[in-house]
């Protein structure tokens, strides 16, 4: 394991914009209440679409439906974006495909840099993907996870803000976290630059980004939505697996178990259960079970 570092050791001078990308606004924060919040809050008065916020700490980071997430100073890569993604191509239906090109652009970036491939937990995690033991719950590691939160007017999303923390320089792994959690560094084996990091996840959300706007524009649509899809099908640790989904957070009274088997064109998960029955899930806390014999 390596050794301790302190934060932002390893990282390379922080840039304040991504050539060739809509990613003109990058700002870097010691210390923020929480990306998302924030550029929501932007969005609201008017900036426009490209700003960036990366920040060492969050104070009142958060993850799907409320939960509170946090990270020590520096060891993680906190970051959001802020998205004005057009009608035509990206209605609300479709919004949850930019969650799948952030996911994608991250784990490229983890590849570039580290050397190591995290794959996409549907429906919004980074996972280093574990053997099935002898129990039935598969220990996948959780690397990342990913918020994408919207302004829609009159049924139409004017604006759209991702975050993802991304654990890159942990010192270890907290007991509590064991076999649940991950962090990039302790993955690969060697320190991770956060700031080359962030440019690559920019870089790579640009190329998939730009094709899901000007899908169904004249080019094939093979170049836009449909790529995107066929990346996350390749990339994915929950299809082809057994899956428990709680499709009530509140009361986890409605559960679906099933084989994961597909996503359909606006990035919902497939399910078929164990009567045969087909299932669409547009959003679940997912479990992935032993694999499927």
């Amino acid at each position: 394991m390596p050794a301790e570092q302190d934060p932002g050791q390893f990282d390379s001078p922080h840039f304040s914009s991504v050539d060739g990308t809509r990613f003109t606004d990058v700002e870097w924060h010691d210390e923020i209440g929480s990306t998302n919040t924030e550029l929501l809050d932007r969005a609201r008065r008017g900036a426009p679409e490209g700003v960036v916020l990366i920040a060492d700490r969050q104070t009142a980071g958060r993850g799907r439906r409320g939960r509170r997430w946090t990270a020590p100073p520096g060891s993680s890569l906190m970051m959001s974006v802020l998205l004005r993604p057009p009608a035509g191509p990206l209605p609300p239906a479709r919004a949850a495909l930019v969650t799948l090109a952030v996911a994608l652009a991250a784990a490229d970036a983890c590849e570039q840099t580290s050397g190591i491939r995290p794959q996409l937990k549907w429906p919004n995690d980074l996972v280093i993907a574990g053997d099935a033991g002898l129990g039935t719950t598969r220990q996948d590691r959780k690397l990342a996870g990913i918020l994408a939160e919207s302004i829609s007017t009159q049924g139409q999303i004017t604006a759209l803000v991702v975050g993802m923390g991304l654990n890159t320089g942990w010192p270890e792994v907290p007991a509590e976290l064991d076999g649940i959690a991950t962090s990039l560094n302790l993955e690969s084996g060697v320190p991770v630059d956060r700031t080359l990091l962030a440019r690559r996840v920019l870089a790579g959300l640009e190329a998939r980004y730009g094709r899901l706007c000007h899908s169904g524009e004249g080019a094939s649509d093979a170049t836009g939505t449909t790529k995107v899809l066929e990346e996350a099908r390749q990339n994915s640790a929950t299809l082809g697996r057994r899956v428990r989904i709680s499709l009530d957070a509140t009361t986890m009274s409605r559960v679906l178990e099933g084989l994961a088997t597909d996503l359909d064109a606006q990035g919902r998960l497939l399910v078929t259960d164990d009567a045969g029955a087909a299932h669409t899930v547009a959003v679940g806390d997912v479990v992935h079970l032993r694999s499927a014999q």
